[in-house]
């Protein structure tokens, strides 16, 4: 015991210094390396270095697009998620690269998962191929907007655009700010569709808005607000109104 706090109290050699220095900087090299051959770019390369937190399945073929790194929800999240709508049936409106839809998809009866974007469906199509569960889910390419009057669910799952990582950078940021309408007109279309709705926010979110998105209802519909951690950061906060607050549908 003496020798190991010996060992370990005394720094290092300047020769063993600048050897682990360089071999730290060379294993990063190799990293850097290896996204730029899989097409990742500069700007999201560090989204990369997280890809097992957002799909614990990528290298069994998943693929994305470059808003997808930073836009999809980390599969740990996405899970909590579907464990609140077991049993029922999702629209997952801004579907992207199917994060969700996948989860959706293995807790769920059915998954509506529309996005106006053609490219973003065919990912998110190959990703729940992946994960075999693509029978579960309906992909449709359209505007959600335009489609929300012809959709019924149990549930209706929001995580629209923030605007990309500079949401960070905002102290508070408003539901106004979320894309591609604000926050409360959207609420108010997914009302129309389904009692329970599912809100995925970024963690600076206003939390005194997301409070009176309940009030928007008659009576009221019941709020609960999570905080959505991984490996100790945090990455985003979840509104649940409707059933979904007491307990998982179906149970």
């Amino acid at each position: 015991m003496l020798s190991h706090i010996t060992k370990t109290s005394n720094p290092p050699s300047l020769c063993r210094r600048k050897k682990q220095k360089c071999r730290t900087r060379r294993v990063k090299i190799i990293r850097n390396r290896k996204a730029t051959k899989e097409g990742v770019s500069s700007l999201v390369q560090k989204y990369w270095l997280q890809r097992y937190n957002l799909f614990s399945k990528y290298d069994e073929g998943i693929k994305l697009d470059e808003e997808g790194w930073f836009s999809v929800t980390p599969e740990e999240i996405a899970i909590r998620h579907a464990e609140k709508c077991a049993n029922g049936v999702v629209i997952d409106c801004f579907s992207g690269a199917g994060g969700n839809s996948i989860q959706f998809a293995k807790k769920c009866r059915r998954v509506v998962a529309i996005d106006i974007n053609p490219e973003k469906v065919v990912l998110a199509m190959n990703n729940a191929k992946v994960y075999g569960v693509e029978e579960y889910i309906d992909f449709i390419v359209g505007d959600f907007f335009q489609l929300a009057p012809s959709l019924k669910g149990d549930v209706v799952f929001l995580s629209p655009p923030w605007g990309g990582p500079s949401y960070k950078d905002i102290q508070s940021f408003t539901l106004d700010l979320l894309k591609p309408i604000d926050g409360y007109s959207m609420f108010q279309v997914a009302q129309v569709i389904a009692p329970n709705i599912i809100m995925f926010l970024p963690r600076n979110i206003d939390l005194n808005q997301v409070e009176e998105l309940s009030w928007l209802s008659s009576p009221p519909l019941d709020l609960e607000i999570e905080f959505n951690y991984v490996h100790n950061n945090l990455k985003g906060v979840t509104a649940y109104f409707g059933d979904v607050v007491a307990a998982p549908l179906g149970c």
